[in-house]
């Protein structure tokens, strides 16, 4: 069975830090595009960031550049999102997902393209 599980969410202050975790089974990481999207309660879901099967190719919503940091650990089949600076707007349920490619250098947060979820994890950033 393939699935994504997100850890990592919390509650944290602003100016703070959460890494949030994207770990894969029944399937690899390899031949998909990783990418994370948000979702704040009454507004529609917003691509965040997304690594291509490469891992050289990122992309970063204008929202969250410079603050937000995509990675991937191949090994441990897991894709990160490390996220500093954090603001009150930042609040939201987080989602990673994935759809397969023949693409090695490609990525985009077109969330129509993404065939596998995951559950989500919540991050609420304080004033």
């Amino acid at each position: 069975e393939v699935q994504l599980v997100e850890s990592g969410g919390g509650l944290v202050q602003a100016g703070g830090s959460l890494r949030l975790s994207c770990a894969a089974s029944g399937f690899t990481f390899d031949g998909y595009v990783i990418g994370w999207f948000r979702q704040a309660p009454g507004k529609e879901r917003e691509g965040v960031s997304c690594i291509s099967r490469s891992g050289g190719t990122t992309y970063y919503a204008d929202s969250v550049k410079g603050r937000f940091t995509i990675s991937k650990d191949s090994a441990k089949n897991t894709v990160y999102l490390q996220m500093n600076s954090l603001k009150p707007e930042d609040t939201a349920v987080y989602y990673c997902a994935a759809h397969r490619t023949s693409h090695w250098y490609y990525c985009s947060t077109y969330g129509l393209l993404y065939t596998n979820w995951g559950q989500g994890t919540q991050v609420i950033v304080s004033s």
